[in-house]
């Protein structure tokens, strides 16, 4: 069923990439070196979906750290911590911000020269979004 499912969004992305704009998208994306001593830091960026279709993320990964991870803080009892997010569904022309106290990328392992940092946003197996920013300091 996940791979129909796959076969499905792939379809209708690729459709849609024949109107005048890309399908998913990506914008205001910053990434920070990590700080010393650190081998993590986070990402925060809005992904917006131009189609008429819901569109699902299972997974971000980045050849520059060795793990990436979705997360989102919450707050519970006046405590606030991270929690990992499952799959992130983005609505219909809609957007979703990842932002400082809100939902991030925790990107985790990090390289050691970091100058760009490639983010490929997967659906099952198949990139729908790749892009590439300057590290910020």
């Amino acid at each position: 069923m996940i791979r129909l499912t796959s076969l499905i969004m792939i379809s209708l992305l690729l459709g849609a990439c024949s109107g005048d704009s890309a399908p998913l998208t990506i914008s205001d994306a910053a990434v920070a070196h990590p700080k010393p001593g650190m081998q993590m830091t986070a990402g925060y960026f809005t992904l917006t979906n131009h189609t008429s279709q819901a569109i699902v993320i299972t997974e971000v990964r980045s050849p520059q750290f060795g793990s990436v991870q979705m997360h989102e803080t919450v707050v519970e009892d006046g405590i606030a911590r991270m929690v990992e997010l499952g799959d992130l569904i983005l609505a219909p022309n809609s957007s979703v911000e990842f932002l400082p106290g809100g939902k991030h990328l925790m990107l985790m392992q990090a390289a050691d020269e970091l100058d760009n940092v490639t983010l490929d946003f997967l659906t099952g197996e198949s990139i729908v979004l790749s892009i590439t920013i300057k590290v910020t300091e």
